[in-house]
C-alpha cells in the first residue's frame, strides 16, 4: 500500500484547499519570512504561469531563474525547468518538496572530470606513456 503524503499532518487537498495565510503558519521560519516580505514581480510571474499551467491553458514549459521560489502546495505535478546558473534544468515538483526552495533540487556546478595524461597534457606529465 502506498503512503499517502501529508504534511505537518494535511494531506495534499487540504493544504491546496487551504487559505494562503493559513498555509503560512505551517512553513517553517525562514520560509515564512521569504513569503511576508512581499513576493517579486519575477516570482508573481512564475505563480501566474504555474496556475495557467495547472488549468491546461499554458503551452510548453514554465522557465523561471527565481531560485529563491518556495514551492507552493498547487505547483506540486508540475514540471518547471529552473537556471542552475549555466543552463536551464527540468524539475518535476513532488509533493515531498512543498516548503522548500526551488534553488534546492537543482544543483549549481558539476562534478569535474578530468582528461587522462598525454598528448597535450602539463609540461609534469609529458612522459607518461601512451600505452
Amino acid at each position: 500500500m502506498a503512503r499517502e503524503f501529508k504534511y505537518r499532518g494535511y494531506t495534499l487537498e487540504q493544504l491546496q484547499g487551504m487559505s494562503f495565510e493559513s498555509f503560512l503558519n505551517l512553513l517553517p521560519s525562514r520560509q515564512r519570512r521569504t513569503l511576508n516580505r512581499g513576493i517579486s514581480d519575477e516570482k508573481k510571474k512564475l505563480i501566474e504561469q504555474s496556475r495557467q499551467a495547472k488549468d491546461g491553458k499554458l503551452k510548453g514549459q514554465i522557465r523561471t531563474h527565481a531560485r529563491d521560489m518556495v514551492i507552493l502546495p498547487y505547483m506540486a505535478g508540475l514540471s518547471l525547468l529552473v537556471h542552475s546558473g549555466k543552463e536551464f534544468v527540468q524539475l518535476e515538483i513532488k509533493p515531498e518538496m512543498i516548503g522548500h526552495y526551488l534553488g534546492e533540487y537543482v544543483i549549481t556546478n558539476k562534478k569535474v572530470q578530468h582528461g587522462t595524461p598525454g598528448i597535450g597534457a602539463s609540461r609534469s606529465s609529458l612522459y607518461v606513456p601512451l600505452k
